[in-house]
């Protein structure tokens, strides 16, 4: 048996038991680790102590959840279904032992785990701003399997626990004590000292508000499993994510309760475990740990931040920069061009903070600097300024010879390549493009761009750069477009070709979402910015050979670039785009039209050799664009659908619509790539 559990009773005759799984940094629920548990919980109840205190030793959290990495290893829904039946099992040995149990945690407590703390009788949370408990199943297609359906519902009622389980999302110590999923709140320096004064007090136990205990029973759960399914409807379709239905339906079989409840939420997690979407979505988490990994063991450090341009772009970088603590300088050619952007970093720090002390800390770190006194001692120094070479490459005169010798010079550049911008540097090895996305600090990808002279210990300084604003890295060389942008501006363009032909907006975006895209295509041009988009688009058709269509010209010279001048493709009220009323039927090739191409140009990239594999493709169009998670990447799709199927119609919409569609020549190195598991 392992050595992840240890058990000391104490002269007061309370039990404590610490998890500290061996060889990392966070404790997870293997199925090892549970029956070692259970061999533990039947020495416990042998021994009746007067009470059982359960605590982690790691630092970081309690329990972070089941051992992600054994799902892949299911076979079959009965694999999966012994699997979560048997963590069912230890834990109702928990909730089972003949003596009060509590669970102390600090910072995370997350499915599996917070499902074990469910089991015990009571749970006090370390009040800091760490605390998290969640149950956040459903982001991998499945729902909780070790009782959490059914605990959560007897503990805080139907309507919180459905929506803990529904949108994945953890809550604060705060909310958690409000909600009664913990009992107390204590300091961090006494949770066990609470802890033991909860086993010799032995408060009455939660229970569910009046209001919720009616809603659970059976002549209410029909009503309300309606309501909850149609909000579900307006967020995701059953057929792409099945889990958060399952979820519903459960409550609404056995209202949260006995032998019967517990029996069918292990058959329903073994259903789910053995989907597409829950194999695509666990693969999705692993390729997220993946691209965590790149940031290494750098001894770099980055303190100062010294960002040239006062733009959204640039200005949201050095706000967001400052927001993870690190003191940013902001560069540019006046006062008034700078000030918009503090202003926004304020109002971004005062909604995202709530503590005034710390909005005004983070305030502090972020600071005007039109002269450029910040370059010298700035660790990392980001250029943001529009798309010019000839500007860019004359603020590097300026900037390099100012640099500390270890410093990152980084370009943001969404398209133009390493080697032109770096052309005239004395040292071309120490430019690299650090690319993020807009909106910065919603989107979680920044693509790490090596030219062809980028010192290699600089590449990685700027992966591990990233990690530090904790974003997500992803490698790549200097190509047109990089990658996400070569693989996006295809699907934009086709929309826009669509559109050109007479077919309404509404309907083209709608063919996006319906295959699973966060919004339709222009209306994700409208978001980026047509400008944007007319000069990725500029790069790729001088460089690829390609057509501009003629309508994004025209809008950006009317200056109609989207939301953020009030029109583009849409007329933007309040943030959002106003759509005409009408059919939305989609035409029987516009959803091949609009997602094939990306696939071709991804396919493209492989081949080019812009990005080390597939799997790295597929994260990084997934984190940057949204790429139907549920379908693992374009990549994934294309395996799943078929190479033979994909360039054969890729082949039919060439002959139709233009060689645009012409299959790319990488496709048959991709039919032979093994589709690995991470």
């Amino acid at each position: 048996m392992g050595n992840s559990w240890t058990l000391e009773v104490d002269a007061d005759r309370t039990g404590w038991l610490v998890f500290d799984a061996p060889g990392t940094s966070t404790n997870v629920l293997s199925s090892g680790v549970l029956q070692e548990l259970a061999v533990l919980l039947t020495d416990i109840a042998a021994r009746r102590p007067a009470g059982l205190i359960v605590r982690s030793a790691k630092p970081n959290g309690f329990i972070a959840g089941a051992d992600i990495k054994e799902f892949v290893e299911i076979r079959n829904p009965e694999e999966g279904y012994a699997l979560t039946s048997a963590g069912q099992a230890v834990l109702q040995q928990l909730q089972n032992l003949p003596c009060p149990s509590v669970a102390a945690i600090h910072g995370f407590a997350l499915g599996g785990g917070l499902e074990l703390a469910l089991a015990c009788t009571y749970r006090v949370g370390a009040d800091d701003s760490r605390l998290s408990l969640g149950l956040p199943e459903v982001q991998l297609g499945i729902h909780p399997g070790f009782g959490g359906t059914v605990r959560a519902v007897q503990l805080i009622g139907v309507r919180p626990a459905l929506e803990l389980m529904l949108k994945g999302k953890p809550l604060n110590g705060a909310r958690a004590l409000s909600l009664g999923l913990i009992d107390e709140l204590a300091p961090p320096t006494e949770l066990a000292r609470r802890a033991r004064s909860i086993i010799s007090r032995l408060p009455p136990k939660r229970q569910p508000p009046l209001i919720e205990r009616l809603l659970n029973l059976a002549p209410a759960r029909p009503f309300i499993a309606r309501q909850a399914s149609a909000a579900l409807r307006q967020r995701v379709p059953r057929e792409h994510y099945p889990a958060p239905y399952a979820i519903v339906d459960l409550w609404r079989r056995y209202g949260g309760a006995g032998a019967a409840g517990y029996e069918a939420e292990a058959r329903s997690i073994g259903q789910l475990m053995c989907s597409p979407v829950s194999r695509n979505l666990v693969r999705v988490f692993l390729l997220q740990n993946r691209l965590k990994g790149l940031g290494g063991k750098s001894q770099a450090e980055f303190k100062h931040v010294h960002v040239v341009g006062a733009g959204v772009m640039g200005g949201d970088i050095a706000a967001w920069s400052a927001f993870r603590g690190m003191t940013v300088t902001l560069q540019d050619r006046s006062e008034e061009l700078i000030a918009p952007a503090l202003e926004r970093a304020r109002a971004y720090f005062d909604k995202r903070l709530k503590d005034p002390q710390a909005a005004a800390a983070a305030a502090g770190r972020l600071r005007m600097d039109v002269d450029g006194d910040g370059v010298p001692g700035a660790d990392v120094v980001i250029e943001a300024i529009f798309e010019n070479t000839q500007a860019k490459r004359a603020l590097y005169a300026q900037l390099e010879p100012r640099l500390k010798p270890d410093a990152i010079l980084a370009t943001n550049t969404s398209s133009i390549k390493i080697e032109t911008l770096c052309a005239e540097l004395r040292d071309p090895t120490r430019l690299v493009g650090i690319h993020f996305f807009n909106p910065v600090a919603q989107m979680q990808l920044v693509e790490i761009v090596r030219g062809a002279d980028t010192n290699t210990g600089v590449a990685q300084n700027a992966l591990s750069f990233t990690r530090k604003l904790d974003k997500l890295p992803l490698p790549c060389k200097s190509a047109p477009g990089f990658v996400v942008n070569r693989i996006l501006t295809p699907y934009l363009n086709e929309a826009i070709f669509a559109l050109e032909e007479g077919i309404p907006a509404s309907v083209i975006d709608h063919a996006g979402k319906r295959f699973g895209m966060p919004m339709g295509p222009l209306e994700l041009a409208d978001v980026v910015g047509l400008d944007v988009s007319l000069s990725v688009g500029r790069v790729l058709a001088e460089a690829l050979n390609r057509r501009v269509p003629a309508i994004l010209i025209k809008l950006v010279e009317q200056k109609k670039l989207g939301a953020k001048s009030g029109e583009g493709f849409y007329v933007w009220r309040d943030g959002k785009p106003v759509r005409a009323e009408g059919s939305r039927a989609i035409p029987p090739d516009l959803e091949d039209r609009l997602i094939l191409p990306m696939l071709n140009e991804a396919v493209a990239c492989l081949r080019e050799g812009v990005i080390a594999d597939a799997d790295l493709l597929d994260a990084g169009v997934i984190f940057a664009t949204g790429f139907a998670p549920f379908l693992g990447g374009p990549l994934q799709y294309a395996r799943s659908r078929g190479v033979l199927p994909v360039t054969e119609r890729l082949g039919e919409l060439e002959r139709r619509y233009g060689e645009r569609f012409r299959p790319d020549p990488g496709w048959g190195q991709l039919s032979a790539v093994d589709n690995r598991s991470l």
